[in-house]
C-alpha cells in the first residue's frame, strides 16, 4: 500500500493531521482557560479519515458534518484563524462568533457545517447532492455522521430516497466506537454499521479510518461511483477519538488498555514513520512542518483573542425569516 502514494501525497496527509492535532490540543487548552465556553467535541485520533478524504475528491466536492466538525473543516480549507476566532465567538469566526464549535461552515470551502442535532445533516446531505445532480455538475456530496446517528430515522428516509434517485453522495459513518459514552454494542443489534446499507440495495464498506492510504481508496471508489451516476455508497470509517464525547467528558467507559493499543494505531504517528521508513524524509524537513504548524497555531490563537466580539446589532441578523408568514403576532 505504501508505495502506492507519493511522497508528496504522505507530507500533505501528515501536515495536514498535525495542523488538526495540534489545533485541537490547543482548543482543548483554551477550553481549560475559559477562553472558550460552551460544546466543544475535539477530532483528536480522527485525523487519517480528514486527510484521506481530501486527497480523493476535489475541491468543489462538499462535506457536511455534525458538531465534532473542527477537523474537516480545517481540512477542506477553512483557515485555523476563523475556526479559532468561533471558537472565542468572535466576529472574524467562520460563522461570525455566532455558531460556535459544532457549527462551523464555510461557504466558499463548500464546507456546510457543523450540525448540532443528531443525524441532521444526513438529510441536509442528500438535499446538497440533490441540489448539484439537479444543476447537472459532477460535483459530489461527503455526509460524515458519528455511529450514534446511525440509529436516527432520517438515515433510513435519506437512505430510501438517495437510492431511488440515485443521487451524488457518500454516506461516512465516522466509527469512533462510542455514541457519546455508550458503545455501539449496547445501542444497535448490527455492529458492523455498513450492512445497513443492505436493505436499500446500496452499496456498503468497513475501511481502517486509521490510516490515510484505505480512507483514500475507498473515498475514491465511492466518489467515482456517484459521479458516473451510479448512486451512493455507506462507509463505516472504523476510527477512534483519544478525548472523550466531549470537553466535559472523563470517558470513564473506557479501559486504559483500551486506549492504549489505539494510541499504537496513532495516525500522525504511523504516516510519519513510513515518511523515514519509504522515502528518507529527514529530521529537519519533519521538524520544518512541525513549526510551520505550531505557528499557523499560534497565529490563530492570537488572531483569536485579539478580534472583536459582534456587534449587538448583529443578534437578528442571518436569521431566516418569511415576511408574509401568517401567524406572527405584531
Amino acid at each position: 500500500m505504501a508505495t502506492k502514494f507519493s511522497k508528496e501525497t504522505y507530507l500533505y496527509w501528515y501536515e495536514l493531521m498535525l495542523l488538526i492535532r495540534r489545533f485541537e490540543e490547543k482548543a482543548g487548552q483554551m477550553y481549560g482557560m475559559q477562553k472558550i465556553r460552551g460544546f466543544c467535541h475535539l477530532y483528536i485520533g480522527q485525523e487519517a479519515i480528514a486527510a484521506g478524504c481530501m486527497t480523493a475528491t476535489k475541491p468543489d466536492d462538499m462535506f457536511i458534518t455534525a458538531y465534532r466538525d473542527h477537523g474537516l473543516a480545517i481540512a477542506k480549507g477553512v483557515s485555523a484563524k476563523s475556526c479559532m476566532a468561533e471558537l472565542f465567538a468572535k466576529a472574524t469566526g467562520c460563522s461570525k462568533g455566532k455558531g460556535g464549535s459544532m457549527h462551523f461552515f464555510g461557504l466558499k470551502e463548500r464546507f456546510f457545517g457543523g450540525h448540532g442535532i443528531v443525524g441532521a445533516q444526513i438529510g441536509t446531505g442528500a438535499g446538497l447532492a440533490f441540489a448539484e445532480q439537479y444543476k447537472g455538475t459532477d460535483n459530489v456530496a461527503l455526509v460524515f455522521f458519528g455511529d450514534g446517528a446511525a440509529r436516527q430515522g432520517i438515515l433510513h428516509e435519506t437512505f430510501n430516497l438517495a437510492m431511488l434517485w440515485k443521487l451524488p453522495v457518500v454516506f461516512i459513518c465516522e466509527n469512533n466506537n462510542y455514541a457519546m459514552g455508550t458503545s455501539v454494542a449496547r445501542t444497535s443489534n448490527v455492529l458492523d454499521i455498513y450492512k445497513l446499507a443492505d436493505a436499500y440495495e446500496m452499496p456498503g464498506d468497513q475501511v481502517d479510518g486509521m490510516v490515510p492510504e484505505s480512507v483514500h481508496q475507498a473515498i475514491e471508489r465511492a466518489v467515482k461511483r456517484a459521479r458516473e451516476q451510479g448512486g451512493p455508497t455507506l462507509l463505516e470509517i472504523k476510527t477512534y477519538r483519544y478525548k472523550g464525547h466531549s470537553m466535559s467528558d472523563p470517558a470513564k467507559y473506557r479501559s486504559k488498555e483500551e486506549m492504549e493499543e489505539y494510541k499504537l494505531q496513532d495516525p500522525i504517528e504511523t504516516t510519519l514513520k513510513k515518511l523515514k521508513d519509504n522515502f528518507g524524509v529527514t529530521d529537519d524537513e519533519i521538524e520544518a512542518i512541525a513549526d510551520r504548524v505550531k505557528n499557523e497555531v499560534e497565529e490563530a490563537v492570537k488572531f483569536a483573542e485579539e478580534s472583536p466580539y459582534p456587534d449587538d446589532d448583529e443578534i437578528l441578523k442571518d436569521v431566516y425569516a418569511e415576511a408574509d408568514y401568517p401567524f406572527i403576532m405584531d
